[in-house]
């Protein structure tokens, strides 16, 4: 018997109950964390750190994660009109920034909501738009990878363990952008599963599409807004470490930040949840940064970020589905 492959324009209603509880759990965890190091550190230094920061402070931090997701969503609408989807900016930027809400997913997963509005309004197979999606993740991966790399070359002294990261980043994107790779790897692990058909024959559809995208206008788009748009959340990193007493330089701090997304990320835990977080308190204190700034600025940064991000996904995603479930009635 044929095997069925996922349905991913299913409702998200249908997600399993290990699902629901897992997103949960790790905040739950990342905070009985946090509230540990900062039980033993002492909540009054931590708390006269944190009353250091001014609300144009915030605010800056704020506009500067804001302008990341900006450019990455302008690079989602130029693969978007790449990819030759009939949809207009502001489509695209709905799509987006809705699919933020999904962040804190099992491996972002999640965020493949943005691809059930696009088949909604558009009319695309999922296996049509995934490159698109594949396409923004190598994107992120590789300008990252480069960041990184570039971090270390400027900073004073190294990040152990940094160079097998950069590594990882850049194959995974490398092998996301390679059509002829991607296409090869998924007829290579078919033959060792020998199950599944459909969901193998759409994945080698997918991956031949990415064709697309080997254009050079392209690539330059992808990884140039990319970079500035993760350089300037760094930059936030930099200057709420100043802010707070600890600056460290910026080329460190840049690495530091990026280091911990990118591990963070590969744990598979949904938004790098309790990976990021430990390793930047434990990048921070080898720099001789206290705990009682560490702690702190690791959790404001997440706020502005990861978080940030999803209470803008929380606030567009309602928009984007009813937009969707009109253009799909």
């Amino acid at each position: 018997m044929m095997s069925q492959t996922p349905d991913l324009s299913a409702p998200l209603e249908t997600r399993s109950w290990r699902e629901r509880i897992m997103v949960p759990a790790l905040i739950g965890l990342v905070l009985l964390g946090l509230w540990g190091v900062g039980s033993a550190t002492g909540w009054a230094e931590i708390g006269a750190q944190l009353a250091r920061l001014h609300p144009w402070q915030v605010a800056a931090l704020l506009a500067l994660s804001a302008g990341n997701y900006l450019l990455r969503s302008l690079r989602w609408h130029g693969l978007a009109r790449r990819l030759g989807l009939p949809t207009g900016l502001a489509q695209n930027l709905r799509h987006y920034l809705g699919g933020f809400a999904m962040s804190v997913t099992p491996g972002r997963l999640g965020e493949l909501v943005r691809m059930r509005w696009l088949k909604r309004e558009t009319g695309w197979a999922i296996e049509r738009t995934a490159p698109l999606a594949l396409m923004d993740r190598a994107g992120d991966l590789a300008v990252m990878a480069l960041l990184l790399a570039l971090g270390l070359t400027l900073a004073s002294g190294g990040i152990a363990g940094a160079v097998p990261v950069v590594v990882l980043a850049l194959a995974a994107a490398i092998v996301a952008t390679r059509p002829r790779l991607l296409s090869a790897l998924v007829t290579l692990l078919y033959r060792t599963l020998g199950r599944f058909p459909r969901l193998f024959a759409r994945a080698r559809g997918a991956a031949r599409l990415l064709a697309r995208f080997s254009h050079g206008p392209t690539l330059a788009l992808v990884l140039g807004l990319g970079f500035i748009g993760w350089l300037a959340e760094g930059y936030a990193f930099h200057l709420l470490l100043g802010f707070m007493g600890a600056d460290i330089g910026l080329w460190k701090a840049l690495s530091i930040f990026v280091f911990s997304t990118l591990a963070g990320g590969l744990t598979g835990a949904p938004g790098g949840l309790g990976g990021a977080e430990a390793a930047m308190v434990a990048l921070l204190s080898l720099e001789d940064v206290p705990l009682e700034i560490s702690v702190p600025a690791t959790a404001v940064i997440r706020l502005t970020t990861l978080w940030f991000a999803i209470a803008i996904g929380l606030a567009v995603f309602p928009m984007a589905e009813r937009a969707s479930v009109r253009a799909g009635a």
